[in-house]
């Protein structure tokens, strides 16, 4: 039989319970942010927030479990029923745990990512003179107006390159002091 949560209190006190199954180094905290209905964060040893939730009073006894991530569209959650608290500490190890760390580790490689490109953009804009960058969605685009055109060709120059960074940069740069010879 489901446990009725419903008010804060109760919840809280569910919530500690569960923090307790999860392990020694578990506590909970007030979740603020959280819109509707009753909530609570637990923050784990290993980093990992949740934030458990009651989120609709009609169903006191089931329970929204969300990993709390800086990318909220992307955070995974698991909707369990609140039986006991060690059935959802259960269910929060063997389900969301193993989501949480896919999505963090996905995060972390798109941010090394992120950082890769911009530092690569700023180097082929220091190399190119009057180069801007322009950052899109996982894209960055480098700007650079060619003053100087081959003979019969009309409008801007346009380079497309690509290959690692060092010998792009090392060619673009060597192109654009010919161009300015």
């Amino acid at each position: 039989m489901p446990q009725e949560l419903t008010t804060q209190v109760q919840l809280d006190a569910f919530a500690a319970e569960v923090a307790r199954e999860l392990g020694t180094h578990c506590r909970t905290a007030e979740l603020t942010d959280f819109g509707r209905g009753l909530g609570r964060l637990i923050i784990d040893g290993d980093g990992h927030a949740l934030r458990l939730c009651q989120p609709d009073d009609r169903h006191p006894g089931r329970l929204r479990i969300y990993a709390a991530l800086p990318d909220e569209n992307k955070t995974p959650s698991i909707g369990v029923t609140a039986s006991t608290a060690r059935h959802v500490a259960r269910e929060i190890a063997r389900r969301l745990y193993p989501l949480h760390a896919e999505v963090a580790q996905q995060a972390a490689r798109q941010q090394a990512e992120e950082i890769g490109r911009r530092a690569v953009a700023e180097a082929l804009a220091g190399a190119l003179p009057g180069a801007r960058i322009e950052e899109q969605f996982r894209r960055t685009r480098i700007i650079w107006q060619h003053a100087t055109r081959p003979p019969g060709q009309r409008g801007p120059v346009q380079v497309e390159v690509s290959g690692r960074p060092s010998p792009v940069i090392s060619m673009l740069a060597a192109f654009a002091q010919a161009s300015q010879e």
